[in-house]
This record gives C-alpha cells, structure tokens and sequence, in this order.
C-alpha cells in the first residue's frame, strides 16, 4: 500500500496537483504503514491513519494518495468491533473526505459526500458481516467441542456401564462358588469339583466379554491391531450376548445354588443387537443383585416376545434387603439399567413388591428407536 500511494503521488503533478516533497511523501507512508498493525490496535490504527490524512491534505497535496490506509482501517473497525464504534469511524472518515474536497475545491460538496457515504457504507456493511461470520464460527466451534465433550462422556459412562455389567457379575457368582468349594471340598468333593468347574467356565465367559469390549475399543487400530496375545482374535469378534443365551445365565446361577426357574412365553425371534443386549444385561444385573442382596431367594426370569415389544422381568421372594436394593442413588447396576432402558426406548419399573420379594420388569420395544422418557416406578 506505501509502494501504491508513492507511485501514485508520482502522478500528482499530471492530475493537476503539486509534487509530492518528501514531507508529503513521508505523510503519505505514514498515512498506509500503520494497517499493518490493525489487527491489534483497530481503533488506535485508523486514527492514526486519519491524523496522517489530515496532515497530508492540509499541506494542499492531491487526497486520493492518502485513501487507502483509512479504508482498510476502517473496514477492520467494523470487523472486529461494534456497530457504533464502527458508525462513529466511518463519520470521521466522511469527515476527512469533506474536509479534503473543500481544500481543493475540484469537487462539488454532494459529489464528494455520495462517494464518502457510499464507500463508508459498503466497508462497515461488509465489515459487520465479516464480524458476525466470526461469531458464527466461534459459537460452532464451541458447539463441537461441547458435542466432543459429551460424546466423550457418555462412552466413558458406557463403558463403565458394560465393564460393571460383565465384573459385577462373573465376579458374584465366583464369590460365591469360592465360598461353596471352600466349604465343602474336603466333605463333599464332587461339590466342590462342580463349584470349581462353574468358576472356571464364569471366568472364561468374563475374559471373552471383556476381550470384545477391547475389541470395540481398538476398532481404529484396524484388523491387524490385535492384542498379541496370537489368540484373542476369533474370541473377540464373537457377538455379544443376548436373550439367546439367558438360559445359560440361569443355568450357572442355578449351579451357584441360587433357585432361579426360566419362563419364556411367545415365539423367540432375532431383536436389534442393542435391544437385544441391553435385556440381556438388565437380567443379568438384576440376578447380581439377587445373589449380593438376598442369597438363597426363589427367583423366575420371565421373557415374554410380544408383536412389538419384548418383555423382560426378574422377580424374587427374598425378604428385609429391599431397602439396600433401592437406596439413593441405586448404586451403578440399577443406575445403568434405567440408562439401558431410557436408551433403547424402554420403560423400567424396580423396586419391592406388595407380596415381598424384589422385582425389576423391563418393557423394551423391538428396534433400536430411543425415546425420552423412564418409568422408574415402584410397585
């Protein structure tokens, strides 16, 4: 811009006006040089740039030299600070150019004041758009970084939630089958064997779930990203489980020696892997806390596939433990099993029945459509 406004003073003597002095010429750089710190000092810049302009047209030199450091001052104004600061700039700028026009007099007043107004107009107008569209990419950024943010957070609680499913659980029923050993191995061996087979097969069964979960998250490492265990690989692309596998759930429970009877009514059918998982788990959380909360209580596992809808309930008939299993806060099992149940859509009732005992009845619909809503109600 200082290159531009000196060679265009070369021409001042050709437009009629006198040659640029090296006074002149040193207002006419200072009139430019100080935009480069416009980003800065907005306000601060253009004002300088005006006292130089006024400087420059007062010594009688031809105006339009000193143009440009202005405008580019005064577009950044706009860009960068509010309307009115902006209005307030561009009425000095206005000023400027009448003030320069009356010097020289080469111009009517209106003519001098329609090209001042429009070039005011059109820098602030572009200006404040440029300023909004800051504002727009500022508040969207903010926005994904929220969204990150909370994307992040309900992986962490979904994983909490899956890691305190398959431990919770795997590691009851091995509590409970170490006791039973412990107790009976030197009186009733074939016991004991029985109770060391079931912890070995829970065991497996724990290490396979949380090998698949591990899986999932090292999904960005690609098919050659294994564990380098050389033997994992197969294990954790097996599905997670499901309704399909509740009856071996009930079977190893049963085998802990806690009566649990299976009840399936409807025609079994596939359901959404989401669905299918999350009743899973709302039945094994629920038999965790039959084991932890009353041990030894008769317990029926109900399952029953409706035309839209499947139908999960764990009831039991243990007696003074209900107030631990609905305490505040409900511990991270029936916390994650009412964000299963809102999650795919379900409804979910928990709590101690008019008759004793527990009961937790799980209404899910047959897709993976999440709606808001969840009945927590207590029966």
């Amino acid at each position: 811009m200082v290159c531009v406004a000196l060679l265009l003073g070369a021409e001042s003597e050709a437009q009629g006006w006198p040659e640029l002095d090296a006074g002149a010429q040193a207002l006419a750089a200072l009139a430019q040089l100080p935009v480069a710190l416009r980003n800065r000092a907005p306000v601060l810049v253009f004002a300088a740039t005006q006292v130089a302009g006024v400087w420059y047209v007062s010594l009688g030199f031809w105006p339009v030299v000193c143009t440009f450091g202005p405008l580019l001052a005064l577009y950044t104004v706009a860009s960068a600070r509010p309307v009115r600061v902006a209005v307030a700039c561009a009425a000095a700028l206005t000023g400027l150019w009448l003030y320069a026009g009356a010097v020289s007099e080469s111009q009517s007043p209106l003519s001098v004041l329609a090209q001042a107004l429009l070039f005011s107009v059109v820098l602030v107008w572009f200006g404040a758009l440029a300023r909004r569209s800051a504002e727009l990419t500022r508040q969207l950024r903010a926005e994904q970084a929220a969204r990150a943010r909370r994307a992040v957070a309900d992986e962490r609680r979904r994983i909490a939630r899956e890691l305190h499913d398959i431990v919770a659980h795997h590691m009851s029923v091995v509590s409970v089958q170490t006791g039973l050993a412990s107790f009976v191995f030197d009186s009733d061996p074939p016991t004991a064997r029985a109770a060391l087979g079931t912890i070995a097969e829970t065991s497996r069964e724990a290490l396979d779930e949380l090998r698949r979960m591990l899986e999932v998250l090292r999904e960005d490492e690609g098919p050659d990203g294994g564990d380098g265990d050389g033997g994992g690989a197969g294990e954790s692309a097996a599905p997670m489980p499901g309704l399909a596998r509740v009856d071996e759930l009930v079977a190893r429970i049963r085998a802990g020696g806690l009566p649990v009877a299976l009840r399936v009514e409807g025609a079994p059918r596939p359901l959404a892997p989401g669905v299918d998982l999350c009743a899973y788990r709302v039945v094994q959380e629920a038999l965790t806390n039959v084991i932890k909360h009353a041990p030894g209580a008769a317990t029926t596992v109900e399952i029953r596939y409706r035309p839209r809808h499947v139908e999960v309930g764990v009831t039991d008939d243990g007696e003074g433990v209900d107030s631990d299993r609905v305490a505040p806060g409900g511990g991270h099992g029936l916390i994650g099993m009412r964000e299963r149940a809102k999650l795919y859509g379900g409804t979910i009732a928990i709590g101690p029945r008019s008759a004793g005992g527990f009961a937790v009845r799980l209404t899910l619909p047959t897709s993976a459509t999440a709606r808001g809503g969840e009945d927590d109600r207590r029966e």
